[in-house]
């Protein structure tokens, strides 16, 4: 590899002075105290740079350019640059740690970094209000000693904190409601943002109160035009007959939908319901017969009780739930299709599962089929008198019961709907408690 200019520029210095040493002690007489002289100095000169430049790196010294030519004025050089370009390299991202603590600091949500112990790194002037962290005293604290709320506990002591936390009261003012989420980034590092959902909250209120107010008032007026309808006989007006029996169906149509209003209105407004023992032998009978009732012999229903698990929960809700995918699964399902109604146990609990050979639900619609009135086809819904609002309440009572819903659908071979409940629901056989 061939050598520097700089690299030459030192290497000639150092022959010509070697050789003017020589020319002196052949002068002198005195040839190898001549060179050893100018080793020894050369060395010292070499150490005495060496030094200089290890303490202007050792203390963080500026090293101007060097004057001249050589190995050491290009090492000054190359130091030089590199210096610089790492000072405004540190002022960049100084720049920007500064512009991105502003940002944060202006943020109207509570934004606090922790480490991987919990403990609070840094947080913003929201956080003082929404989550009554002071500063500095709280830095380096845990921030589940500084906000001591149960469920946040809970929540921060499930180790993965993926799903946000909604309605939690703030510590310095009971009546502000937050959401906490926790977005995880590094390696051993975590940004938890609590944000303000009162007005949120209050908006949904006043909608629940609306639907439920709303309902309430339909209810009556519905009645009594369902009562006149009733006394109005076909027969006797047989030029009416098809007006009557359209509007007789619309009315009932239209109470069902009231009905399904009020029960989701009941639902959202519990926070649990009561946790009874509930016989799953004796309620999937019933569903079962239910169903026959409904299909009046049209298809295929079978029963496959899987697990001797009885439920924790509410025996009139889950019946709610179970009995609407059953009737979904009845009204959608064409004449001589099969209908599979299973309970058994899995992994990590229990499965109640409703499986038809109807017309399958495409993959887009299924993100939004739990939605209040949300119809995959709207013509096929009111033809079976379906009333938009059966998945949406039995989300709601599978939330209640601390469980989930699973669809897994195939346009032209079917659908299955999967309860899924957590171990903690589930109970043992009633027989083989006693006996214990």
């Amino acid at each position: 590899m061939a050598l520097s200019r700089a690299w030459q520029f030192s290497l000639w210095r150092l022959l010509g002075l070697i050789a003017a040493a020589v020319a002196l002690g052949w002068w002198l007489n005195a040839l190898a105290s001549c060179l050893l002289m100018l080793f020894a100095g050369y060395l010292a000169v070499t150490l005495w740079k060496l030094h200089g430049l290890e303490t202007s790196l050792r203390l963080q010294h500026r090293i101007p350019p060097a004057e001249g030519w050589g190995i050491w004025g290009e090492l000054h050089d190359l130091l030089s640059r590199r210096q610089r370009s790492e000072f405004l390299r540190k002022r960049r991202l100084i720049g920007l740690l500064r512009a991105f603590r502003d940002a944060a600091t202006a943020l109207p949500d509570a934004t606090v970094v922790l480490d991987n112990a919990q403990r609070i790194l840094w947080f913003n002037e929201a956080s003082t209000r929404l989550l009554g962290l002071k500063y500095p005293q709280d830095i380096g604290g845990y921030f589940s000693n500084l906000v001591r709320a149960p469920r946040v506990a809970e929540w921060l002591a499930d180790g993965t904190a993926i799903d946000p936390l909604a309605d939690v009261p703030s510590p310095p003012n009971d009546a502000i409601r937050l959401s906490l989420r926790m977005i995880p980034y590094g390696s051993e590092q975590s940004l938890l943002v609590a944000r303000d959902i009162s007005n949120v909250m209050r908006l949904e209120q006043v909608r629940r109160d609306f639907v439920a107010n709303v309902s309430h008032e339909l209810r009556t007026p519905l009645t009594v035009v369902h009562g006149y309808l009733d006394m109005l006989e076909p027969e006797q007006m047989p030029e009416w007959d098809s007006i009557l029996r359209e509007l007789r169906t619309q009315s009932r149509r239209m109470t069902q939908i009231v009905e399904d209003l009020l029960t989701l209105s009941r639902l959202e407004a519990q926070e649990s319901l009561p946790e009874e023992r509930v016989v799953m032998h004796s309620l999937l009978l019933t569903l079962k017969r239910e169903a026959e009732g409904l299909s009046q012999g049209k298809h295929c229903i079978t029963l496959d009780i899987g697990s001797e698990h009885d439920l924790k929960g509410s025996a009139k809700e889950l019946h709610s739930a179970f009995s609407n995918l059953i009737t979904n699964a009845v009204r959608y399902t064409p004449t001589g299709g099969r209908i599979a109604i299973r309970w058994s146990d899995e992994e990590h609990g229990g499965r109640f599962a409703v499986s038809d050979t109807g017309q399958g639900i495409p993959p887009h619609h299924i993100p939004r089929i739990t939605e209040r009135f949300y119809r995959v086809s709207t013509s096929r819904s009111r033809e079976t008198g379906g009333t938009g609002l059966g998945l949406s309440i039995v989300k709601h009572v599978l939330n209640l019961h601390h469980a989930r819903l699973e669809i897994q659908s195939e346009v032209g071979v079917g659908s299955t709907f999967m309860c899924m409940f957590d171990r903690e629901h589930l109970l043992a056989p009633q027989s083989l408690t006693e006996e214990a």
